[in-house]
């Protein structure tokens, strides 16, 4: 019996080593045989049950109808059960919220605040790298957030980002189908500004940019001084936006296999998809993109091209999922683009991302609910938050599931742990 080290590094944002020390049975592996990194990261991917990462308890004050709660979490699954509208899923953006110093729903922060309430205040002790890490946020009304990890506040928010991954599955994903380009490319800057920070601080500079740009466009009336100032914006959204583009095809490069595999467990591989990532850039110079729109761009009063008009076009069978696809394609599509999202986040950063499932076995039949089951039952996966409103068809999937977990009972802002007996094969 041969033992094999691997070491997983994540070049993107510098993050410890990881060494796993694996046993390798003679029936996967002899002594000759020679893995490749990848092979080997997703070998012990599949065969260790591992979590680096997890959340060990929760405190609310005041964060949208919980006025006063504390939960302590299981490390691997956690099911929240109760009726639409009790708070199930603000449970789930709350952890969001820790991760990604954002609600996963407002855009703006004080409507996270409990109604006729002045402030709010969110804390969780995570475990990672075997590492006590405490966060925490406060949110006043009137005044500037804080956000602290281990009692240090950040300078700046996009420090934080990356640092606790997480993917969140929730039926207001459908807008990614439904709504417009600026649904998908906030998709896209989502996922690679977890493991990529000077992706996120570009996109932020791009936008900045841009927005002067417009507002000097809408502004102005042409005169000598023009087209001198619109070069010096030109040439900001050119260094910016070439740099986007460039990280978004290598992210859709790599993404689309990954997605499509997902897609077709779940389905039964039964329905073609693609994902097709379309650039005013993909065959052309921005720079000259610019000048060639420059006046236009003066009449219209806005920057008509750019990396801002990128779109993902999602389509199933040829066509696009929008306007042919079921609830129940449309939402298998969805998911898988969400696991998808959990699988390249996890090979970059060498950890699996806290996965949160909010209502995610509605509209599927039970062909697709037991294909799902059997991906998150995989020791690839960490730890997990799934809500769902009836209790015995969650009991159903546990057992089916057959795994260590913690159920919750949700009502009127108030979460109860439900005594639940575990599987005969698990006592």
């Amino acid at each position: 019996m041969q033992k094999y080290i691997f070491f997983y590094e994540s070049q993107k944002n510098n993050d410890t080593i990881y060494q796993f020390k694996i046993e390798a049975i003679k029936d996967y592996l002899n002594g000759s045989k020679v893995l490749s990194e990848q092979n080997m990261y997703l070998y012990i991917q599949r065969i260790i049950p591992y979590i680096i990462m997890y959340i060990e308890n929760l405190s609310l004050l005041n964060f949208k109808n919980y006025a006063d709660l504390n939960l302590e979490f299981h490390s691997k699954l956690n099911c929240f059960i109760g009726d639409n509208g009790e708070g199930k899923t603000n449970l789930l953006d709350a952890l969001h919220y820790l991760c990604m110093c954002k609600s996963y729903f407002n855009v703006t922060d004080l409507y996270s605040i409990r109604r006729n309430e002045e402030f709010m205040v969110l804390q969780a002790q995570f475990k990672r790298e075997k590492k006590n890490e405490e966060l925490y946020c406060g949110l006043k009304q009137n005044n500037k957030k804080q956000f602290r990890r281990n009692k240090k506040e950040y300078a700046r928010l996009s420090d934080h980002i990356g640092l606790f991954p997480v993917v969140m599955v929730s039926p207001v994903d459908i807008q990614l189908i439904t709504e417009g380009s600026e649904q998908r490319r906030k998709y896209i800057n989502g996922v690679i500004s977890q493991y990529d920070r000077l992706y996120l601080e570009d996109t932020m500079h791009y936008r900045r940019i841009l927005a002067q740009r417009n507002k000097f466009l809408k502004d102005t009336r042409t005169n000598s001084e023009t087209n001198e100032l619109l070069d010096v914006f030109d040439r900001q959204l050119v260094e910016y936006g070439i740099s986007i583009h460039k990280k978004r095809l290598e992210f859709i490069s790599e993404f689309i296999p990954v997605f499509n595999h997902f897609y077709q467990f779940i389905s039964g591989g039964s329905e073609p998809v693609e994902l097709i990532y379309q650039s005013q850039l993909n065959d052309a110079d921005f720079s000259e993109k610019l000048k060639e729109a420059r006046q236009r761009d003066l009449v219209l009063k806005y920057t008509t091209v750019g990396i801002h008009k990128d779109d993902l076009v999602l389509n199933l069978n040829g066509e696009p999922i929008r306007r042919i696809g079921s609830q129940g394609q449309q939402k298998t599509y969805l998911v898988s683009m969400k696991f998808a999202q959990f699988e390249f986040l996890q090979k970059l950063k060498g950890f699996p991302p806290l996965l949160l499932l909010d209502d995610v076995f509605d509209k599927l039949d039970v062909k697709r609910v037991r294909q799902i089951l059997k991906l998150v039952n995989d020791n690839s996966f960490g730890q997990i938050f799934i809500t769902h409103t009836n209790l015995d068809r969650m009991k159903g999937i546990l057992n089916e599931l057959n795994i260590d977990h913690k159920l919750y009972l949700v009502s009127d802002g108030k979460v109860n742990t439900i005594d639940d007996q575990l599987p005969e094969s698990k006592k």
